[in-house]
């Protein structure tokens, strides 16, 4: 009988525990989950601080359903190292468990820079349920009115909102010199910004925070922070939302290969036999910047799951890649960012783009040899799936290229033959 680890209970273990037991009925399968509650939607946490959510209402698969996949859960306990000579595990109790097949699910962990001040209650990080309760708890005790959030990625925009919903009047504070600077051209990134300031949202770029300091009355409790140029915003609570990196410290001083991120196969294998990673800790294949890299993003962490899942019971799957993508609707502005938005090097991109500032619309696609790399989407997504499809399946798009950021651009525009074959699922 098979026995299969997996460390982690989010997106990629809950894809990999799917697809053995679709293979393997009886196999004994082992997850190892810091996190003590039940299978839960990450994405949603901000709407569970913005009273939008419950917990309940955030499980991403049935309370019975690890019982139910017949998986001995380990929850709320850390794996400490892996020994891929012995094939063995270590958790923080002291226990060690062995394996035949090991995936690494491990996620990644918030990004928490430098800064005086760090220890002082009042600080916070946004990216577990833990995290949101504390948060969530914190904004109920002491009815704080002011909030300094540090980072203006996706992360940042999103509590942002959910602090902006829960009353709190609320600075962002960006070191590039524009929000979403990863997804957005300056742009698209300007209309958010003119959204959320309109939303109340006060939005400092091109600074950093140096240091939180303390109440007047308490120096151990928020009550400001100090920018780069000296500047000081008074504030109840700090939420770092710089972002994340890979989990990667359970291999470091093993074989296992890491760059940024566990480096794996298109089968999501290690390069030490038996050993798997997936999700937001691994770095997969880009079909866009053709390379591998990390890709933190839900959708692709559970089909990275499902992949090394088959892989590990022995069924040969590829991983066929996947790409930055961004599907946001933060302070009612719909957004989809995909590929590549903002080449460094324009020379061999053609770019198209459509502004409309009256209805607040923007369109850009970005082209590299008459192909798709890179779809902006503001207020107006409709067609987002159509163009996913055109770049994901590498169409060339020449003979109708100008049609794309047209208004009435959809299937109808496309020529006959294309047309067909997408509707028939030849592409």
């Amino acid at each position: 009988m098979s026995r299969y680890v997996v460390v982690g209970g989010s997106a990629a273990g809950i894809g990999a525990v799917e697809a053995i037991r679709e293979m393997d009925p009886t196999g004994l399968i082992t997850v190892v989950s810091e996190e003590p509650c039940p299978a839960y939607s990450r994405p949603m946490i901000s709407d569970f601080v913005g009273g939008k959510a419950s917990l309940q209402s955030m499980l991403c698969r049935e309370d019975d359903f690890w019982l139910r996949k017949k998986v001995q859960l380990l929850a709320g306990t850390k794996v400490v190292s892996v020994n891929p000579a012995e094939q063995t595990i270590r958790l923080d109790n002291g226990q060690s468990i062995g394996y035949e097949r090991l995936l690494i699910a491990t996620g990644g962990r918030p990004f928490i820079p430098k800064m005086d001040g760090l220890g002082k209650e009042g600080v916070f990080t946004f990216t577990t349920i833990s995290d949101a309760e504390r948060l969530a708890e914190r904004i109920e005790r002491i009815r704080g009115q002011r909030a300094v959030v540090v980072g203006a990625g996706l992360i940042g925009i999103s509590v942002t909102e959910a602090l902006v919903k829960r009353g709190l009047r609320v600075t962002i504070v960006e070191l590039q010199n524009s929000i979403l600077s990863l997804l957005l051209d300056t742009k698209a990134s300007g209309i958010v910004e003119n959204t959320m300031r309109n939303a109340g949202v006060t939005i400092i770029a091109g600074q950093s925070v140096q240091r939180i300091v303390g109440k007047p009355d308490d120096e151990n409790i928020v009550g400001g922070v100090v920018l780069t140029d000296g500047e000081c915003i008074l504030c109840d609570l700090v939420i770092i939302a710089i972002g994340v990196v890979p989990r990667t410290e359970i291999v470091s001083g093993t074989q296992v290969k890491i760059n940024r991120g566990i480096i794996v196969d298109d089968f999501m294998q290690t390069n030490v036999p038996n050993v798997y990673a997936s999700g937001d800790v691994a770095e997969t294949f880009d079909f866009i910047a053709n390379q591998n890299r990390v890709l933190p993003l839900w959708p692709l962490a559970v089909l990275e799951g499902k992949v090394a899942g088959y892989n590990m019971t022995g069924k040969k799957t590829s991983y066929m890649g996947g790409t930055n993508m961004s599907t946001l609707k933060y302070f009612g502005l719909p957004i989809v960012s995909i590929g590549i938005v903002n080449p460094e090097d324009e020379t061999p991109f053609e770019i198209l783009t459509k502004h409309d500032s009256k209805e607040n619309l923007y369109k850009k696609i970005v082209l590299k040899d008459n192909l798709i790399v890179g779809i902006i989407l503001v207020n107006d997504i409709e067609k987002a799936g159509v163009l996913h499809y055109l770049m994901k399946n590498r169409v060339n798009v020449r003979k109708f290229k100008r049609e794309l950021i047209s208004d009435d651009f959809g299937l109808a525009k496309l020529p006959a033959s294309l047309r067909n074959r997408i509707c028939l699922g030849y592409l």
